[in-house]
């Protein structure tokens, strides 16, 4: 029987938001139906989820560890069996679901090591007792996941939370409900996870509201855009809820004077156009020197022409489609608008259904729409700089602060350039879409609330450090009586 049978999708209780199909976006077929959730199935989720979690967080770490290492081998061991939804149910080219795969295995054997770490300090005290903290579960965790990397970017919230003791509610994307959401469901109950832990609800944005205000819900791990992590950030500040915010970015590649123009171009179409452009740390703006500018947009170009783009399940492509017909709207638009502008079209700007070329737009400004906004498709616009203080300001401007990358042969002076320019990760030689699961990810500005996922970050995002203090006898009241002068 395979891992995901949908006949078993519906096994925890019924949720009653209606049937929706999921749609295959390189052909439009339905691949299989899924019931959505109702605000109402949170409420009912996240009290099931309170009552087991209880028992969870007193179970001992090894348990909790045993139960990730067991997930992290059953996404290696079906492999094929999640790849394939992957492939058909997000876009996904096959390298691309792989990638997300070896991730998503590593970040539970990453979990499972969390759940052995030292929990606390003992701490010197005035007073004669035990002093010490402990971090303790946060209790029932709200996971929040986007469409383009679903099983990635739910599985990193998921994982250490449940590791560190706590229940989780999983709103994925409605389009990526399977692949993320219902497999990390089937992983974990074949992992042996107890029943009650781990709710997955997809759903709209009611659904997702309903996670983020439910007064059982401590700590909410969003992964979308700026526009609707605002809206998650202040509905969880007016529950006093913890928000962990990661979203959008429009990340800036630099080419130095020195670099290799073809290493390069070979780095910026990664950068830029792997799986679509539909990944937050995409290279959204390209930074060249005014030396190497013209050499670079004619080989990025060529670059972008050579590249494939057709369904990634029935064809050897580079860039598969579009999630859905608004995303394709918005990314043509961008580029139509910046052409009105007076960008200059060097490459793609065409699309068939939903496969959208890979496209490079020169002769960039400040208000070029398709550089000046996080465009999400597979769009590289390009532009010069004569110095490298111009660099840092080019980088530096704009709302968001994600991911930087720097290309240079001279790795000290990439190291010091990226000093000078805030975002949240930085690579020097390398573009900017990489992820690994020992490492921190987060961004600045508009971009998020900083490093919440990987490593130690996981330790301060899904748990509560407590204070205790123990004496061996009862203490006295502190203050003593004073009585009034006699007259």
């Amino acid at each position: 029987m395979p891992l995901l049978d949908p006949t078993l999708w519906q096994d925890g209780p019924t949720l009653t938001g209606g049937a929706a199909p999921v749609v295959e976006p390189a052909t439009g077929r339905t691949l299989a139906t899924i019931d959505l959730a109702a605000p109402a199935d949170v409420t009912e989720a996240a009290v099931r989820a309170e009552a087991a979690q209880r028992d969870w967080a007193r179970a001992t770490h090894i348990e909790r560890a045993a139960v990730l290492r067991r997930a992290g081998d059953l996404f290696a061991a079906h492999a094929d069996e999640l790849g394939e939804w992957l492939v058909r149910e997000s876009g996904s080219i096959p390298g691309k679901a792989a990638f997300e795969l070896h991730v998503a295995a590593q970040e539970c054997y990453e979990a499972a090591a969390l759940a052995s770490r030292p929990t606390g300090q003992v701490l010197p005290s005035e007073a004669p007792r035990l002093s010490f903290t402990r971090r303790v579960p946060a209790g029932v965790v709200g996971v929040v996941a986007p469409f383009n990397a679903p099983l990635i970017l739910s599985i990193r919230s998921v994982a250490p939370a449940l590791a560190l003791g706590n229940a989780v509610l999983l709103k994925p994307d409605r389009r990526t409900a399977v692949s993320g959401g219902l497999a990390l469901a089937a992983v974990f109950a074949a992992a042996g996870l107890p029943g009650g832990l781990l709710h997955v609800l997809p759903g709209g944005a009611g659904t997702g509201a309903a996670v983020v205000a439910d007064p059982r819900v401590r700590v909410v791990s969003f992964t979308g855009s700026t526009a609707t992590g605002r809206m998650v950030g202040e509905l969880a500040g007016r529950h006093l809820t913890r928000a962990h915010l990661e979203l959008g970015g429009n990340s800036a590649l630099v080419v130095l004077r020195d670099a290799d123009v073809e290493a390069a171009v070979a780095q910026a179409s990664w950068g830029s156009f792997f799986h679509q452009g539909q990944i937050c740390m995409t290279a959204g703006r390209h930074l060249v020197h005014a030396s190497l500018y013209d050499e670079y947009v004619e080989r990025l170009a060529a670059r972008a022409e050579e590249l494939a783009v057709g369904d990634p399940y029935r064809e050897q492509v580079h860039l598969g489609p579009l999630i859905d017909r608004d995303q394709l709207e918005r990314v043509h638009a961008l580029v139509q608008a910046s052409t009105g502008q007076g960008a200059k079209l060097v490459a793609g700007g065409t699309h068939r259904d939903l496969f959208y070329r890979p496209t490079v737009l020169a002769e960039v400004a400040d208000d070029t729409p398709a550089y000046a906004e996080e465009v999400f498709g597979p769009v590289a616009p390009v532009r010069s700089f004569a110095t490298e203080e111009e660099a840092v300001e080019l980088a530096s401007a704009g709302p968001y602060g994600l991911s930087l990358g720097i290309v240079t042969r001279d790795a000290g002076r990439g190291l010091d350039l990226a000093e000078r320019i805030p975002t949240g990760i930085a690579h020097i030689n390398d573009q900017t879409v990489n992820d690994e699961a020992v490492a921190p990810f987060g961004g600045v500005g508009a971009s998020g609330t900083g490093a919440r996922f990987g490593g130690e970050a996981n330790l301060d995002a899904f748990t509560e450090l407590r204070w205790t203090t123990a004496r061996t006898t009862p203490a006295g009241h502190p203050f003593q009586a004073v009585r009034p002068a006699s007259e």
